[in-house]
């Protein structure tokens, strides 16, 4: 997810993308401690998305 795609969300839709991110990020995590993923760089991605959507948030 682009910075100018969460730019067009609502505070109530950040804090929902925010909690889904996060629960995906620990699935992966999880999953990739038991077996390694096909494409690690998923966790990387996942993270600088969490990272976005809370600076948007606090920029609120």
């Amino acid at each position: 997810m682009k910075q100018s795609e969460v730019k067009g969300y609502s505070a109530a839709e950040l804090s929902d993308k925010l909690a889904e991110s996060q629960k995906v990020y620990a699935d992966l995590t999880r999953t990739h401690i038991v077996s390694p993923l096909d494409n690690p760089s998923q966790i990387k991605d996942l993270r600088r998305t969490i990272a976005r959507l809370k600076t948007a948030i606090n920029n609120q």
